[in-house]
């Protein structure tokens, strides 16, 4: 056996000096609930706004306010055959399809049928004081849940408040 160590035999001590000694053993940290807070599916809570027609939508705060100043962020399900009448916001918003479609359309008309998909998946950034409107068309099978996000407060305003806010389609 030689008596000096080769280039390789360096080499290889260095590499396992690097490595935990007891790999099987080592715990990790447990999850704080107070650094990392998770709110699975079911422990969501889905709240009708008074506002919204029976059966029409549904939103969940996750965090904030829209109507507070600073971030929010909620999730909103719209159930097929209603829209939002032509309004804006204050503030810009940033939303993200997380099922099923998103119908959406820019400016002051307000025509259905001239809506965007928006399918899952899909960011869709509202930019502040320009008019729009979205929702789910009625041929559609399933809700669309979308994850909205913002500064508030929004303000929300109709581009024709003489007319209802929310629409059958």
């Amino acid at each position: 056996m030689e008596p000096y160590a080769t280039r390789r035999d360096l080499l290889l001590t260095s590499l396992l000096a690097a490595l935990p000694l007891n790999l099987a053993g080592a715990a990790a940290s447990p999850l704080n609930p107070a650094q990392t807070i998770i709110k699975l599916p079911d422990a969501l809570q889905w709240e009708t706004q008074p506002t919204f027609p029976p059966g029409s939508a549904d939103i969940s705060p996750l965090t904030g306010d829209s109507t507070a100043p600073g971030l929010y962020y909620v999730l909103i399900r719209w159930r097929p055959g209603y829209m939002s009448a032509p309004h804006t916001y204050r503030t810009d918003r940033f939303c993200v399809v997380v099922s099923g479609t998103w119908w959406v359309n820019s400016g002051a008309d307000f025509d259905p049928a001239s809506c965007v998909p928006a399918p899952v998946g899909s960011f869709v950034h509202r930019v502040a004081g320009t008019p729009h409107y979205d929702g789910v068309i009625r041929s559609q099978n399933e809700p669309a849940v979308i994850a909205i996000c913002g500064i508030g407060p929004v303000n929300f305003a109709l581009v024709d408040p003489s007319k209802p806010p929310w629409r059958a389609v």
